[in-house]
Formats: structure tokens, sequence, C-alpha cells
């Protein structure tokens, strides 16, 4: 029999594409506990689907819905590895919060829209737990960006009275969540790049997802030139609300700049540029948006790239620059577990988006519910 106070499972795959991240957690004492935690790969076939399904310009309604099917089952998987790691059965399981795949995120389009695939139906069916998903819609149905919804979450459990804190999530794209001290508006965004050019040039040229450790951007030299191209990108400067996706911020785009500068550039220095360019964008929002912060918690796959780690601890200046972890929390484990925590907000009726944050008219109930 569920009841309240059960285990929730989280799921998250991100805008990188690399893995499913799946957590067992209970909420006690409205802290996070984790119970088990799981990255399942996605299969090279599969990513590579969803990569070009992803692309502007390649829309199949056919194909969209067989991967949406296929993310489900993959998500599915993911659970039962999940609990079997975990040691319980699924009806020990109060609900799952599935974030899904983002396909195409358009918050600005004539009529706006954010799509994530990973049928919840399906996913419900194969698992038998409750399925709550499908969470970005509802606050850009109220005129919000649908995204980053992250902050609530940061808020709930990183926010001190004492302390004035800015959460910096680094996935494929990077959001900041500014955390004021004595509780004052919570605010956030997209800062812009992540880990999604940096690890699509390195599968480029290396045959890798990613530039592991930061280490192969690390012997490059960044180049100025390009760097200012980069920076000079009309989305660093726009106000928030704002958030972003693949959808602006792609290897076309990144050629197109290499391109203007009339000569070809080493790789590895194109590769160092782009771990400066998410740098430099991170640190930017964080002094311009929490100035007085006295931490940046860093969560998210960037808090493994060393270059990218040193590189904001330089930018920060006096400001500390840790993980997560130093708080308690499993940099690796955050989106996962902000989605099992949002599932719980939406069963029990609360809202889960912050309208401070994303621009939406209210508070808002967010997603579905598909129950088992």
């Amino acid at each position: 029999m569920r009841n309240d106070d059960a285990p929730l499972i989280g799921l998250m795959s991100g805008t990188s594409m690399d893995a499913v991240d799946a957590v067992l957690v209970r909420f006690e004492a409205g802290r996070p506990r984790t119970l088990a935690r799981h990255a399942l790969p996605l299969p090279a076939e599969l990513r590579s689907a969803l990569l070009g399904l992803a692309a502007p310009g390649h829309d199949e309604l056919d194909r969209a819905a067989q991967l949406d099917n296929r993310v489900a089952r993959l998500f599915a998987q993911a659970v039962r590895e999940l609990l079997e790691l975990g040691g319980l059965r699924a009806g020990q399981v109060r609900a799952i919060g599935s974030h899904g795949q983002t396909i195409r995120h358009a918050p600005s389009a004539a009529e706006p829209y954010t799509l994530q695939i990973g049928n919840p139906a399906l996913l419900a069916e194969l698992t038998g737990i409750t399925v709550v998903a499908d969470f970005r819609r509802r606050d850009l149905a109220a005129g919000g960006q649908g995204a980053p919804l992250a902050p609530a979450f940061h808020a709930a459990f990183f926010a001190r009275d004492a302390a004035d804190t800015a959460v910096i999530n680094i996935g494929g794209i990077a959001n900041l969540t500014h955390l004021p001290a004595g509780g004052g508006p919570v605010t956030g965004f997209d800062t812009g790049p992540g880990n999604l050019l940096l690890n699509a040039w390195t599968e480029r040229y290396l045959g890798e997802p990613m530039d592991r450790d930061g280490a192969w951007s690390a012997g490059g030299e960044v180049n100025a030139a390009l760097l200012d191209r980069l920076l000079a990108d009309d989305y660093f400067s726009a106000p928030p609300p704002k958030s972003t996706g693949r959808e602006h911020f792609h290897l076309d785009w990144l050629d197109a700049h290499c391109r203007a500068l009339g000569r070809a550039l080493p790789p590895r220095s194109v590769a160092a540029t782009l771990v400066e360019l998410s740098a430099r964008t991170i640190a930017d929002a964080c002094h311009a948006h929490a100035p007085v912060a006295d931490a940046w918690l860093i969560c998210g796959g960037g808090v493994h790239n060393r270059l990218l780690m040193a590189r904001l601890s330089a930018l920060a200046g006096p400001v500390p620059v840790r993980s997560t972890a130093a708080c308690g929390v499993d940099p690796d484990d955050l989106e996962a577990l902000g989605f099992a925590w949002l599932a719980q907000r939406t069963l029990s009726g609360l809202p889960g988006n912050l309208p401070e944050v994303t621009g939406a008219r209210g508070p808002r109930i967010l997603g579905g519910i598909y129950p088992a």
C-alpha cells in the first residue's frame, strides 16, 4: 500500500543525452535522503536518433512517436535496476517524477512550446508505479519560460537565513539560482552553454562523448577573438526570465563563428575557448545577479571538469566555489532529486514553479499524473 511517506523516484535525462539519472529518495523532515542512485547510459544508436530528432529542421512525427516509447522503455529499465539496487519493490514507491528527454524548447516561438518525450503512460504501465510527468508545459501555458524549474528545489534545500548563496547547475545548459540571505525573492535563469558545445566538439574530434575531466581542453589555448565573438551573442545580454537549449547553441552556431574568423583554429584551442565561454558566462551571471553570494555551489556534470572548476574559482575571486557535496547532496543526483521533489509537490496539490524565475503569471501545480 502506497502512502505519503513512501519513497519516490526521480528520473532525468539532460541536454547532454548521455545517461538516464535515477534516484530513489525519501524526504524526511523536508530533507532528501538518497536510498539508491543509478545512471543508465543511453545506447549509442538511441542517442544518435535523439540527437537527430532534436536537431532544428529535422521534424518527423513517426520518428518522434517511436522514440517517445523507446525513451519510456529505457526509463523503465532504469527504474527496475534502481529498485534492485535499493532493495525495494514497485509497490513500495509512491511515484516516479519523470522529466523526460527534451527534444525541443522554444519559449519564444510565436506559439511557445516545449517538448519532452518518454511516454509517461507507457512508463506507468511498464513499472506499475504512478508517474508524474510533463512538468514544464503548465508553466509555459501560464506565460512562463517553462525553465529552469530547479530553482524551486534549490530554494527548498539550500536556502539559509544567514547565507547568500548561488547554486549553479552545469549540465548541457548551465543555470543559476540565487538564494538571498534572509529569505528574499529567489531568482534564476539559464546562463547559456554548460557542457553541450564542448561535448559535441569533443565527439567530433575525439570520438568521445565528453572531454573527461577537461583534460583535452586543458591542453589548448583560449582564442580571444573567437571568445569575443561567442560572448557577443544576444542571449547573454538578454535580461531574465530566460531559458535556452540546443535550439540556440549547437555546432552549426559554433562553426559559423569559427568560419567568421577567416582562419582555421586548432581543435584543442576551440575546446579551451568553449570551457572559457561557459566559465565566463556563468561567472558574469553570478556577479550581476548574485553579487554578494557567500558561496557558489556547483552541481551537474560540469563539476567533474577540472579546468572549468578552476576557471570558475579564479573568476569568483574570494567567493568559495564548491560542489553541493559539501552540503550533503551528491552533485550528480541533484536534478533527478528535483523531479522526485516536484512529483511530491504535484501529488500534494502544491505549486512547483517560481513565477519570479520563469516569468509565469503565478504559482502553478505542474505536470500530469498517470496512475499505476
